[in-house]
């Protein structure tokens, strides 16, 4: 028995537990987060925020352990308490992904995301289940996934103000590495975005989509050229390429469209509409290079089947 084990305050238990948890002793961590959770049974919602830390942290024992199911209860009981925090999430999705349940990992990797962009840790999950996923599904991996939840703007990382009161008290940390912004970024990118770069990126990506809704295209180029500066995204290439093919600039639509490629080389989209811009530039052969490509993931897209139609009359 230990001094702590004596008093028996629900947060010198934790406390107790953290040490435990911090030398390897993973049952006696998570026999003393357990005995904390007994004594704020009785606490009900005024505890909430104290029984979701010790859900998680009793959480990350049962990960070290193993024991992925009891890891993916406690941490759905941790999210219960309090909704979208991100070490229950990147915990449950390391049991996910141990369990080899990938939508269920992608999922929570992703809402981990919405929460906070700079997560490192989250985007290398991303990664894997995507290609985990599209070896289980094939091309049309993302049709099985489930919802992915919003995450309200009350829950996301607000990056400028450090919480006060972050001493530590909430170890164990969260699982793989620390996903540090900064440390070992994906490969192949010379440059790291930074997490307010990201999200203004995001925000003007945003203010673009706005902007073509309304039809004025380009104004939205203007933002989508702002956004990647910030940010080389995907779907914000997509995007301006669109703009680009109803402003007639169809060289510039081209371009966007093979940089969207770059970064994702599956992408239906960005296929699509640069078989349109070639179509434009009467490069038929381009063209139906692309739109063949595109059939191949997907051999029932209409859209796609009567561009070719087009095509080989043209």
């Amino acid at each position: 028995g230990s001094v702590a084990a004596m008093a028996a305050s629900p947060s010198a238990l934790r406390r107790a537990g953290n040490e435990e948890f911090r030398r390897g002793q993973y049952g006696p961590a998570a026999a003393l987060y357990t005995r904390a959770l007994a004594l704020l049974e009785s606490a009900g919602a005024a505890a909430a925020e104290e029984r979701s830390v010790l859900l998680a942290n009793r959480a990350a024992c049962h990960l070290k352990d193993g024991a992925c199911s009891l890891c993916v209860a406690d941490c759905s009981s941790a999210l219960a308490l309090v909704p979208f925090g991100i070490k229950p999430l990147l915990r449950r999705a390391a049991a996910y992904e141990a369990l080899e349940r990938y939508s269920l990992a992608y999922v929570d990797y992703k809402t981990v995301l919405q929460v906070d962009c700079s997560i490192q840790a989250a985007h290398d999950g991303v990664n894997r289940m995507t290609k985990a996923l599209l070896e289980k599904d094939g091309v049309n991996w993302r049709q099985q996934l489930p919802p992915i939840p919003t995450v309200p703007v009350s829950a996301q990382t607000r990056w400028s103000v450090p919480s006060a009161g972050s001493s530590g008290a909430n170890t164990p940390s969260a699982t793989a590495p620390r996903g540090e912004p900064g440390e070992s970024m994906p490969q192949g990118r010379a440059w790291s975005p930074t997490a307010a770069g990201t999200k203004r990126a995001r925000t003007l990506k945003e203010e673009g989509n706005e902007l073509v809704k309304k039809g004025n295209h380009k104004k939205a180029v203007e933002k989508y050229s702002e956004s990647l500066k910030l940010n080389q995204e995907c779907a914000t290439y997509t995007n301006r390429a669109l703009c680009y093919l109803t402003l007639k600039q169809y060289k510039e639509a081209v371009q966007d469209c093979t940089e969207a490629l770059r970064l994702d080389p599956k992408n239906v989209k960005a296929l699509y509409r640069r078989a349109q811009a070639f179509k434009e530039l009467k490069d038929y052969k381009s063209s139906i290079a692309d739109i063949k490509s595109l059939l191949k993931m997907e051999p029932k897209n209409t859209a796609a089947q009567r561009l070719l139609q087009e095509l080989n009359r043209a």
